[in-house]
Order: C-alpha cells, then sequence, then structure tokens
C-alpha cells in the first residue's frame, strides 16, 4: 500500500511521516519509507538540485524539463515500489507525483500571469499525470495526504530552518515567496478533486503531532484490513 505525504517546503511532511512510521511499527505493520526528491541517490533529482541553486544554466526556466527531471527520479524506484507493494508494505512516501502537478501548475500559471484557479484542471496537471503514471509507469498511491499549512508559515519555518543550519539555503523554488502561495492552493486543488486517488488533508499549522500520527496510523491500518 504506496501512502504519500504532500505539502510545500516547511509544511512538516518529515516531521509527520516519522510519527506515522514509528506509529505503524508499534502496530507491527511492515512499514517501507522513501522520500523524493532522491538528491544523493538519483542523478536525475541531483541534475534538477543543481538547476535550483542555478548551476544548470537556463534549466530550471524550462517547467517541464524540471517535471520530467522529477518524474524520472521516481521511475528510478518504480519497480521497486510495486514489489514492495506486493509484498505487503504499507510504503510512506515523502513527496510523490502530486508534488510534480502542484509545483508544475504554479509554475506555469505564474508564468501566465493567471490568477490560480482551479489548478487541477489545467493542462500541465494532465501531462504530469501522463508522464509519471502512464509513459514512466510511476504505481498510483493509494492514499495521499496533504499536509496543509498556509504558505507564511511554511515560509517562516523554512527561514528558521536555514537560520539554524547554514548548509540549508534555500532553492529558487523555497524563495519565491508567490511561487509558494501558488503551490499552496494547487495541492489545495488537487486534494479537492481527489486527484488520482482519495486524499486527506491534515491541518498542520499547530496541530498535535501524536494525535495526527495516530489518526493517519488508524486510517492506514483500516484500508491494509480492507485490502486483505
Amino acid at each position: 500500500m504506496i501512502i504519500s505525504f504532500e505539502g510545500v517546503d516547511g509544511a512538516g511532511k518529515n516531521t509527520l511521516v516519522t510519527a506515522v512510521e514509528a506509529e505503524l511499527i508499534r502496530r507491527e505493520l511492515p512499514v517501507a519509507r522513501l522520500a523524493f526528491p532522491r538528491y544523493e541517490h538519483s542523478v536525475h533529482a541531483h541534475l534538477a538540485q543543481q538547476g535550483l541553486y542555478q548551476k544548470m544554466g537556463d534549466l530550471t526556466d524550462s517547467i517541464y524539463g524540471m517535471a520530467t527531471l522529477f518524474a524520472l527520479d521516481r521511475h528510478e524506484v518504480a519497480d521497486e515500489l510495486s514489489d514492495l507493494d506486493a509484498d505487503g508494505y504499507v510504503i510512506l512516501l515523502d513527496r510523490y507525483a502530486a508534488s510534480n502537478a502542484a509545483y508544475s501548475a504554479a509554475r506555469i500559471t505564474q508564468r501566465e500571469g493567471t490568477r490560480p484557479g482551479d489548478m487541477a484542471s489545467h493542462s500541465i496537471v494532465e501531462w504530469v499525470d501522463n508522464l509519471e503514471f502512464a509513459t514512466l509507469g510511476v504505481p498510483v498511491p493509494d492514499l495521499q495526504i496533504l499536509v496543509d499549512v498556509s504558505a507564511q508559515l511554511a515560509h517562516s519555518r523554512v527561514a528558521s530552518r536555514e537560520a539554524d543550519d547554514e548548509d540549508r539555503v534555500q532553492d529558487a523554488y523555497e524563495a519565491d515567496r508567490d511561487l509558494q502561495e501558488r503551490t499552496v492552493q494547487a495541492y489545495r486543488d488537487l486534494a479537492a478533486a481527489h486527484w488520482r486517488s482519495p486524499w486527506t488533508v491534515v491541518d498542520f499549522s499547530g496541530a498535535d503531532v501524536t494525535s495526527c500520527a495516530e489518526d493517519i496510523a488508524d486510517s492506514i491500518q483500516t484500508l491494509v484490513q480492507e485490502d486483505n
């Protein structure tokens, strides 16, 4: 069973995934975990990262080019994810294909100079869908969880993280406040449309991490029991 956790930089995805993982292990469910982009393990993700820090010429200017690199990162482990799923693991993913859809929609509406509407219906979201799932064979998640916070709070967390760790310099996407606001809305639109599979929205602005993790673990355990 593939469970993806989605949200902008600074939403708290890693914190929540860690808590959910611990809760599922406590319940003796088999768990695997992976985070995207895999900057340290994928040449495609590494090239995208270099682009985000302006080290690849005009690569970052290409919305479709960057989206393709991030999708190819997932394609590299698509068979592994499918095998783990077939073996009965609950696979927790910190970011997945929906991030590609959300950021691509946010970037293209920003470039078009249009006000964000229902970004889930933008043509680029359909293009990402076809690229990830049809062309590259990335497995579709069973449940997608939006770790939802305001763009302002997310930016504050990213800035605090950067101040505490000199190695955590903001990349081009993180530093763009307008892009982050658009991406927050894009994620919410995808969740409202239940893009590609069911979504659950978790308000993580000031939520109790343990309580949230227990609620999500309950939902996952129910899905596992129904699947069996």
